[in-house]
C-alpha cells in the first residue's frame, strides 16, 4: 500500500491555500462553518480549535476544498465511532491518546447538535487527529534526528499525496483499518504490543515488591529476603509453584527461578542472587512499561521497508543477528563501545569481507590510548605488536620516536598491526565503509564474550564466531564453505572477498527484546539513551519545521 511521508503533515507549504468564501457544495451551515474555520486558521485569525492546535492544516485544506467541497466527513457514527476507538487504542502502541484531541472530541460529540460551529470544529479535529495518528504510527511521534545527529535512517517518500490517502481511507469505510496498516508489520513490533499490555496489567495491579540489597544469596542459605524474591519472581512467571513453609531457605527451586529471571534480564545465569540481579529484580514495573513504550517508538522509526536479508546489531544487549525473511537465522554475542566511546546508531551497507586483515590505529585510539602510553614511557608498540611506518613506507624503530613532541594531529607515523592471532581485528572484518570508522570484526579477546555486559570496544562491534557469519554471508557452499574459509585464514594472507550484493546493516539500540519462545528480555540502558526518548514521547507533539533530512545511504 502507499506509505506516508514525514512531509505529509510537517511542511506547512506543501499545499496551496485554495480557500474562497463562495458557497459550499453541501450548501449547509456546517459546511460554511468548516470553510470559515479553515480560512481563519490559514490567516492565523485563530490559533487552534477548541483549545487544540491543528497540525495538518495544508492537508485539511486540500481534503475539504477539493474532495468534500467543505462537507463534513465524520457526520455519521458508522465512520466516527471506529475512529474514536482507534484514537483511544493508540495507547496500545505506547502512544498517548490525549495527543489526538480526544478530550475535545468527546466533549463536542456529547453535544453534536449544539451549533454548526461546534459540528465544524468536531469534524476538523477528528480529521486532524486521524492524520496525526497516521503520522505517528508510520514514522513515530519523536523526531530521532533531533535526539541523535548521527541518525541516517530517515524515510522520505516523494510524490505521495497525503490528502488522497485520507480520501481513500474514508471511502473504504474503514479509517481504523487504514491507520492500523501504517504501523510496522514486523513480528517484533506486535510482540512488544503484547508485552506492553502484560506489563501494564502488572503495574496496574501493584507491580512487584522491591528486594532490599544484601549479601549474595546461594542455595542452602537462609535470608529474610527470600520470601520477597519468591513473590517478586512469581509476578513475572519465573517462580512456578507454591510457597513453602520454610520460605526463608534459598533452595534449588528458587535458584532455578533466579536463573530464568537472569536470562530475561541479560544477567549471568548462575542462580546466585547477587547485587546486580537484585537490582534488576527491583526495577519498578512502571519503568519496564516505559522501556516497552520507548522501543515501540524506536521500531516506528526504523522497522519499515526493511530488506529481506540484513544484519542487525542490538547495541544495548550486545547481540548481533542475521535476519532472513523476518526470521533470525543466526545470532551471536558481540562487544560494543565503552560508554565513553559509544557505538553509534546508524545504517549502512556491507560491501566486502577481509580475512587476515591488517589494523591501522585510528586517530581516536591514537589520541586516547597510544600517545598517552608512549608519553608515560611504556613500550606500547611492542606490547600491541604495532609497527610505526613513516611517510616513505619505512618501518622505524619504536625507540626513535620522541612521543613528547606529538599530538594525534601531528603524529607523523602510521601505526599498523600485521595479520595474525594477536591482531585487534582478529581473523576477519566485515566492511561497510562509513564516516564513523565503525564496522564488525573478530577479536583475539574471546574471554570477554562470557561477560553479561560487553561494553569493551572503542566503538566497533566485535563478533563472536565470526567465521560462521562469514560463511552465511558469502553463501557459496563450494567456494566459501567452512573448510575453504579456514584454509584462507590459515594461509595468513590478507584476502578481500566482495559480497555478491551490498547487504544492509543496522546498528540499533533497544532495551527490550522477545525471544523465539515469546519470553521478554530487558537489557541495561548502557548509554543512557532511553530518558531523552521517553521525555520527548511524553511531551506534547512538536511537528518538525522543515522536511525531514536524508534517506538511508544508497548502495555505492
Amino acid at each position: 500500500m502507499m506509505t506516508l511521508s514525514r512531509r505529509m503533515i510537517v511542511s506547512l507549504a506543501s499545499f496551496p491555500l485554495v480557500l474562497s468564501l463562495a458557497g459550499t457544495a453541501s450548501g449547509d451551515a456546517v459546511g460554511t462553518a468548516i470553510q470559515s474555520r479553515l480560512s481563519d486558521l490559514a490567516s492565523r485569525r485563530i490559533a487552534d480549535i477548541a483549545g487544540d492546535g491543528i497540525v495538518s492544516l495544508p492537508v485539511l485544506q486540500q481534503v475539504y476544498t477539493v474532495s468534500t467541497r467543505f462537507a463534513p466527513v465524520w457526520d455519521t457514527p458508522v465512520l466516527a465511532d471506529p475512529l474514536v476507538r482507534a484514537l483511544e487504542s493508540s495507547a496500545e502502541h505506547g502512544l498517548t491518546p490525549g495527543d489526538y484531541h480526544l478530550e475535545a472530541i468527546r466533549t463536542l460529540r456529547a453535544r453534536p447538535a449544539s451549533s454548526p460551529q461546534a459540528a465544524a470544529d468536531l469534524d476538523l479535529l477528528m480529521s486532524d487527529a486521524m492524520l496525526r495518528l497516521a503520522y505517528h504510527l508510520h514514522f513515530g511521534k519523536v523526531d530521532p534526528e533531533r535526539l541523535d545527529p548521527d541518525w541516517n535512517m530517515a524515510r522520505v517518500v516523494e510524490g505521495f499525496d497525503p490528502a488522497a490517502w485520507f480520501q481513500r481511507a474514508i471511502a473504504s469505510g474503514d479509517a481504523a483499518g487504514a491507520l492500523a496498516a501504517l504501523a510496522p508489520a514486523r513480528p517484533y513490533y506486535w510482540e512488544l504490543r503484547r508485552v506492553l499490555a502484560e506489563y501494564r496489567a502488572i503495574a496496574a495491579s501493584g507491580g512487584w515488591p522491591a528486594v532490599p540489597a544484601g549479601p549474595a544469596l546461594r542455595p542452602g542459605m537462609n535470608d529474610p529476603r527470600v520470601p520477597m524474591i519468591r513473590r517478586r519472581l512469581a509476578v513475572t512467571g519465573d517462580w512456578i509453584g507454591s510457597f513453602p513453609s520454610d520460605s526463608a531457605l534459598y533452595d534449588d527451586s528458587l535458584a532455578a527461578a533466579v536463573r530464568r529471571f537472569q536470562y530475561r534480564a541479560h544477567e549471568t545465569e548462575d542462580g546466585v542472587a547477587g547485587a546486580s540481579t537484585i537490582q534488576a529484580m527491583s526495577v519498578p514495573a512502571a519503568r519496564r512499561v516505559d522501556q516497552v513504550r520507548i522501543d515501540l517508538e524506536r521500531a516506528r522509526w526504523a522497522m519499515h521497508d526493511l530488506a529481506d536479508t540484513l544484519v542487525v546489531v542490538n547495541i544495548s544487549s550486545s547481540n548481533v543477528y542475521l535476519m532472513e525473511q523476518e526470521q533470525v537465522t543466526w545470532r551471536a554475542r558481540c562487544m560494543v563501545g565503552q560508554p565513553s566511546r559509544k557505538t553509534p546508531v546508524f545504517a549502512d551497507r556491507m560491501r566486502y569481507l577481509e580475512f587476515n586483515p591488517t589494523w591501522t590505529v585510528p586517530r581516536g585510539i591514537l589520541a586516547k590510548d597510544i600517545l598517552p602510553a608512549g608519553k608515560r614511557g611504556e613500550a606500547i608498540l611492542e606490547r600491541k605488536h604495532l609497527k610505526a611506518i613513516d611517510g616513505a613506507g619505512r618501518v622505524v624503530a619504536p625507540s626513535s620516536i620522541d612521543w613528547s613532541r606529538y599530538t594525534a594531529s601531528t603524529f607523523p607515523y602510521a601505526l599498523r598491526q600485521d595479520p595474525g592471532p594477536q591482531n585487534a581485528l582478529g581473523r576477519v572484518k566485515f566492511m561497510f565503509p562509513n564516516h564513523h570508522s565503525v564496522y564488525l570484526h573478530d577479536t583475539p579477546s574471546r574471554d570477554l564474550f562470557a561477560h553479561s555486559r560487553r561494553t569493551f570496544s572503542s566503538g566497533c562491534v566485535r563478533v563472536e564466531n565470526p567465521l560462521q557469519l562469514a560463511e552465511r554471508l558469502l553463501a557459496d557452499s563450494v567456494r566459501w564453505n567452512a573448510a575453504a574459509i579456514q584454509r584462507v585464514v590459515d594461509s595468513g594472507r590478507t584476502t578481500r572477498v566482495d559480497l555478491a550484493r551490498p547487504l544492509p546493516v543496522l546498528l540499533l539500540y533497544w532495551t527490550v527484546s522477545v525471544d523465539d519462545q515469546g519470553k521478554v528480555r530487558f537489557s541495561d540502558d548502557v548509554y543512557r539513551r532511553d530518558a531523552p526518548v521517553l521525555k520527548a514521547l511524553d511531551e506534547p507533539f512538536r511537528p518538525r519545521a522543515r522536511p525531514l533530512g536524508k534517506p538511508a545511504p544508497p548502495a555505492r
